[in-house]
């Protein structure tokens, strides 16, 4: 069971990975796909709005999907969707075409996010200790290598679906490969003895009440607000703004999601160290100074510095708050992570509305003091994320995290 667990981790792993590289592959050829397709500027709000919303049907599907079918199963046959659907966006020539692409995107993401963390929830639990962090960590990954992979097919001047249908190519069967090592949670739990055992037998039958998500529902909204201002407004900031290069303009996005890769690589130890509250407090610490430097910086590379330690704090609100709802019920952790998932989505199509409106209604420096000072609210709730539970469906508090301790095999 000891090399089940290992192969289903770096399994797992692996489609983080991949999810990261389409994901990335979407996002930045926008402009590329928008001219493709003739979308206008007016319509293209609708098109991105899309694809979170139903991404947020399609994990709401996936709560109840779960009850029937493994989900290692429902992420054995959506990551293939994915990549199909985002070939499709780069070989359609009707905006038709692009609109049905698009929703298989959106819905198959839904459940690929879902079901993908579920099985980290539970990897987690198994090895009783954090790593939840390090499967985001390869999704950081993917997301760079997606987004050079961009680069490279603008560059070049290769159409879309030139520059996607190799890479579609060498994932898909790879990861189809991949998933046969995938482990749910009832093959993990045994895998470290009788501590986890007890701990899964006593969440067994345990009722799934949203009003105690909602805590971590309020963060994971938060920080994908502050992730979709980074992503939508740093470039627009840094030159329109502090007064920088266009080229110039281009780092801080990149520059972020090198820093939440290396936060999330080293994030873990930290979670095993110092608990998770800790580790979340200083998070939201780091982000709020990161939105300060940036309102506040007097040129470019101030900027910069704030945008470094926006990833630093940032990287690892999410992971940690998956982490959490699975100890909060541990006997409904694949409901509750559904759940969660959804405000993900709300958080995306908050930011980016949110802050774009204010920077035109008051300022681009004063805009960016808002998810500061929505980040800082993780302050209140930080002691969710030490939630312990009981048999009875509650919880109560804990100074220290469940991931501070090693699993009876000790891996």
């Amino acid at each position: 069971m000891t090399d089940v667990l290992r192969r289903g981790r770096a399994s797992l792993a692996f489609g983080f990975l991949v999810q990261g590289v389409a994901f990335a592959l979407l996002v930045t050829r926008i402009p590329a796909i928008q001219d493709r397709y003739g979308v206008s500027d007016a319509l293209l709000p609708a098109f991105l709005a899309a694809v979170p919303i139903l991404a947020g049907v399609g994990s709401v599907s996936t709560e109840r999907l779960v009850k029937r079918v493994r989900p290692s199963r429902l992420l054995r046959w959506s990551q293939p969707v994915v990549l199909l659907a985002l070939l499709g966006v780069g070989a359609g020539e009707r905006m038709v075409e692009l609109g049905v692409a698009l929703a298989a995107f959106g819905l198959a993401v839904g459940v690929l996010d879902a079901s993908m963390n579920m099985l980290g929830v539970s990897l987690q639990r198994a090895y009783g200790r954090s790593i939840m962090l390090s499967f985001h960590a390869a999704y950081s990954l993917g997301g760079i290598v997606g987004a050079s992979l961009a680069w490279a097919g603008a560059h070049w001047d290769l159409a879309l679906w030139v520059s996607y249908l190799p890479v579609v190519a060498v994932l898909l069967p790879t990861v189809l490969v991949g998933s046969r090592w995938y482990v749910d949670d009832g093959d993990a739990a045994p895998a470290v003895g009788e501590k986890a055992v007890e701990e899964k037998a006593a969440g067994e039958g345990q009722v799934f009440v949203f009003k105690w998500l909602l805590p971590l529902c309020l963060v994971m909204t938060v920080a994908y607000i502050g992730d979709s201002t980074v992503s939508n407004w740093s470039a627009k900031y840094l030159q329109d703004v502090l007064g920088s290069s266009e080229q110039m303009a281009t780092v801080p996005y990149n520059v972020y999601m090198v820093t939440t890769l290396l936060g999330r690589a080293i994030g873990d130890l930290g979670v095993r160290r110092f608990g998770a509250v800790a580790v979340v407090r200083a998070g939201a610490l780091v982000a709020a100074g990161g939105f300060a430097v940036v309102a506040g910086a007097p040129g470019a590379w101030v900027g910069m510095l704030g945008f470094t330690l926006l990833g630093l704090g940032l990287c690892v609100l999410v992971p940690q708050t998956f982490a959490a709802a699975g100890r909060l019920f541990p006997g409904a952790s694949d409901a509750a992570v559904a759940r969660l998932n959804v405000f993900n989505y709300v958080g995306f199509l908050i930011g980016s509305p949110l802050v774009g409106a204010l920077g035109d209604l008051w300022s681009y420096r004063g805009a960016m003091l808002v998810p500061m000072v929505l980040v800082l609210v993780t302050l209140v709730y930080a002691r969710s994320f030490a939630a312990q539970p009981d048999r009875y469906g509650g919880g109560h508090e804990r100074p220290r995290t469940a991931d501070v301790g090693r699993g009876s095999n000790g891996l």
